[in-house]
């Protein structure tokens, strides 16, 4: 097992009075920050709800030095980064991740938006519009009026109780008393004191500190202003209360008075309550027929105030009965010595979790400033915890401890399995496909270990892919996916990410993470899918997702012609053909996969083809919703695999990501989920553009699109060459091997070779943008337009006139 960063961060204060938390860690291809400034939606005057989210949207929307498509968001898209911000009680997030070499940009450009704001009245207007947007959305979601319901119980002076999304009613722009209290706001808490910098990257600890220096000149130096304390969560003598809903039961407690690492002790009870496994208090509830679910998460935190939420989907109902197991459990969770066995498996947890986590995830977490297990004052903190909810010392004898997670322990390399099934004796065991390789003998395994990716990091990938003679039915394929659950959540929690997806009749499992216990998680998750039977437990509901989400996960199934389903899962195996995609590995990775290879069900096939996907004409879908929001995805083929075809067409969509949404949610305000970017499915390329709206339907949310994608050459003719130069560099730059990550590199492998192209595709494909021409990138759009690829719709609208026809 490779050596893990240090758990902690190297912290300072600058000298303007700027936290800041610094991480070298060699090897990442990535930089990231993440700042949290002190202040949220209950830190701003009780007259303007929703300011503090308002004033996050405004600081995206340029200054006088970055005008918007110079800014942050398009600075970072541009350069095949990620950007995102977040406002919550107390607090403010924005983070962004980029290519070492951007990065400095990036913060550059994040300093001037923080410091700089126009704060523009046009432009508030129109973000106004946006916000109110996500209000009708939010206000006709389901899932966001029940976590408003949860705060019923507490008492009516707490914030939690106030409305802080912000909407047209509450943010008067045009009112001198608004403006003046937003700059107020602004000025109060976007200052140094009250903000904490996280940067993390493979950049030593002294340049790191360079570029948070370079950060901070920028910014308005300043003492920490102290956030007002609320009043108490509850008003009445009671510390609990519980909600019944249609679907869930809800138990909530409202913690006063906390410890110091009362944070950590929290996250540590959350993370055991959560464990489905055999002795807990999820396998007791459903043993008993209580509750088929159980969720625990800390719903609000500041200072001493915690409210600590535990939801259960009910199969029968008594939420009393409920209470009474969880207060049992928790006396016995209680009387563990200090939970020291826990505590190592917990740390261990962490630990990988900073082995394989990116640039940005680290980033964030540090800005948490967390310990990174129980330390001995957070063991405190949970017994003080433990006590305020109310534990006994007698309780039933029927608990017991979670079984270790059996990827934690380093992993010892398997016996090899000798003959795989579809090899011949000249391809006995798997060390011998390094060794045919160097005698440049062709592999004939299903399995093909490639050498596009170096094999000397810590991480692998490895895709199993079957060809199914019919389609799993929906209750099939819920059965299947929590058939993997518990080997899925031990990989995770041990460095490894497992996913298995179904579409049409193709199943796909996917295992990505640290390449020594690899071996062990395959192995593991096949076992668990070959036992799915007919009697197999019935599935948990799935919580509904936005419309636009709804669309996106849909969307690979939409693109494939539609086979028969079965349900018969025993046929459905015994008569697959699986070939499969590993890269990465190293010998000794490779070896130990053996045995996982060898109990693959189905038969193996080296020439499985690519799925057949539907192509041509003007397809609809509509996917039933039950929101009233209306929602458009729009994806276009490009029409043949050739890769100097898919060069321009990425090309044309690094150009179009900027302009399509500045058109259609900034100038049009159409909605706030608006997006575009080349997505590859099922080994298609093709342009993805995507819209949301609460009051624009679908055809003429198309209609929209359809007017932009008409402009499109005369955008490309606007640039000029140094312009489409650079552009051009800075997409080939993203596919880089020293910036891609190892997951981002494998997933373009194998839809480089579900597509047919070799396996130096990636070089390829750099090379093949960096020739993409002006007249090359203008016949790219002539077939965008003319759909010579088909284009195929999916909305939660029923289907425009001719020529859109409705997809069977």
């Amino acid at each position: 097992m490779p050596a893990p960063t240090h758990p902690r961060p190297h912290t300072e204060i600058l000298a303007n009075g700027l936290r800041v938390t610094l991480r070298h860690v060699p090897g990442l291809k990535r930089s990231a920050a993440a700042l949290r400034v002190a202040a949220g939606s209950h830190d701003v005057p009780l007259a303007w709800p929703g300011l503090a989210h308002f004033l996050e949207h405004l600081l995206f929307l340029g200054t006088e030095r970055f005008p918007a498509q110079h800014g942050l968001m398009a600075y970072v898209q541009g350069h095949g980064g990620q950007v995102n911000a977040s406002t919550r009680e107390r607090t403010t997030d924005f983070f962004f991740e980029l290519p070492p070499a951007s990065f400095s940009g990036g913060l550059e450009r994040l300093s001037d938006m923080l410091a700089h704001p126009r704060m523009n009245p046009d432009d508030q207007l129109r973000e106004r519009e946006v916000l109110q947007a996500e209000f009708v959305a939010w206000s006709q979601d389901a899932t966001v009026q029940q976590q408003e319901a949860l705060f019923e119980g507490l008492s009516a002076a707490h914030p939690l109780r106030g409305f802080h999304a912000g909407n047209r009613d509450s943010l008067p722009v045009e009112h001198a008393e608004f403006q003046q209290a937003l700059k107020g706001v602004h000025q109060q808490f976007y200052r140094t004191g009250q903000m904490t910098l996280s940067l993390v990257g493979p950049q030593s600890i002294e340049e790191l500190r360079a570029l948070a220096e370079q950060f901070a000149a920028a910014l308005k130096a300043g003492d920490k202003t102290a956030q007002a304390t609320p009043v108490r969560l509850m008003d009445n003598p009671q510390a609990s209360y519980q909600q019944v809903g249609e679907r869930r039961g809800n138990l909530l407690f409202a913690l006063e008075d906390l410890p110091e690492s009362s944070a950590e002790a929290l996250a540590f009870l959350c993370h055991w309550l959560n464990s489905a496994k055999p002795g807990g208090l999820l396998a007791r509830l459903q043993q008993q027929g209580l509750a088929d679910s159980l969720q625990a998460c800390v719903q609000y935190q500041f200072v001493g105030q915690a409210l600590l939420h535990l939801q259960f989907t009910p199969a029968s109902g008594s939420l009393d009965l409920i209470r009474e197991q969880w207060l049992d459990w928790l006396s016995f969770f209680a009387a563990q010595q200090d939970w020291q066995v826990l505590r190592e498996e917990y740390a261990a947890q962490l630990q990988r979790q900073q082995q394989v986590c990116g640039a940005l995830q680290r980033a964030r977490l540090d800005s948490e400033q967390l310990e990174s297990g129980l330390s001995e004052s957070a063991v405190a903190a949970l017994k003080a915890i433990l006590g305020k909810i109310g534990t006994v010392d007698n309780f039933s004898s029927h608990w017991h401890l979670p079984t270790a997670n059996p990827f934690l322990r380093t992993a010892e390399p398997l016996a090899n399995a000798g003959l795989i099934r579809g090899q011949t004796s000249a391809h006995r065991g798997l060390r011998t496909f390094a060794q045919d390789r160097s005698r440049g003998r062709r592999e004939r395994s299903p399995m093909q270990f490639s050498q596009a990716l170096p094999d000397n990091t810590d991480e692998g990938a490895v895709y199993v892919r079957w060809q199914m003679e019919a389609a799993a039915t929906a209750e099939l394929q819920a059965k299947l996916q929590r058939r993997l659950r518990e080997v899925s959540d031990d990989a995770r929690q041990a460095g490894v990410e497992l996913s298995f997806s179904v579409s049409g009749n193709q199943w796909l499992l996917r295992v990505t993470g640290l390449q020594d216990i690899l071996p062990d998680v395959l192995e593991h998750a096949l076992k668990h899918l070959t036992q799915v039977d007919s009697d197999s437990a019935p599935s948990e509901p799935e919580e509904p997702l936005i419309p636009i989400r709804q669309l996106l996960k849909a969307l690979p199934e939409h693109c494939l012609q539609s086979p028969t389903t079965s349900d018969d899962v025993a046929h459905l195996w015994t008569t697959s053909r699986w070939d499969g995609l590993a890269l990465g590995l190293n010998p000794q990775t490779q070896s130990a996969m053996g045995l996982a290879l060898s109990r693959i069900p189905g038969i193996p096939d080296s020439q499985i083809p690519a799925p057949s996907t539907m192509n041509s004409g003007y397809r609809w879908s509509q996917i039933d919703s039950t929101s009233s929001e209306h929602a458009l995805l729009l994806f276009c083929p490009i029409a043949s695999h050739q890769i100097d075809g898919e060069a321009a067409w990425r090309l044309l969509a690094h150009l179009c990501q900027t302009p399509f949404y500045q058109r259609l949610r900034v100038e049009l305000q159409l909605g706030y989920a608006v997006f575009s970017g080349l997505r590859q499915v099922h080994g298609q390329s093709g342009m993805l553009f995507g819209v949301q709206s609460p009051t624009t339907n679908a055809e003429q949310l198309l209609s929209h699109v359809q007017q932009f994608l008409d402009g499109l050459p005369a955008i490309i003719e606007q640039l000029d060459d140094a312009n489409l130069a650079q552009q051009r560099q800075t997409l080939a730059d993203q596919f880089d091997e020293n910036v891609l990550s190892g997951k981002d590199a494998a997933e373009l492998l194998w839809q480089a070779r579900l597509a047919g192209h070799s396996s130096d595709y990636l070089v390829q494909l750099r090379s093949a943008i960096a020739q993409v021409d002006r007249p090359a990138l203008q016949a790219a759009t002539q077939r965008l337009i003319r759909a010579e690829g088909g284009w195929h719709g999916l909305s939660n609208n029923p289907a425009p006139g001719a020529p859109w026809r409705v997809a069977k």
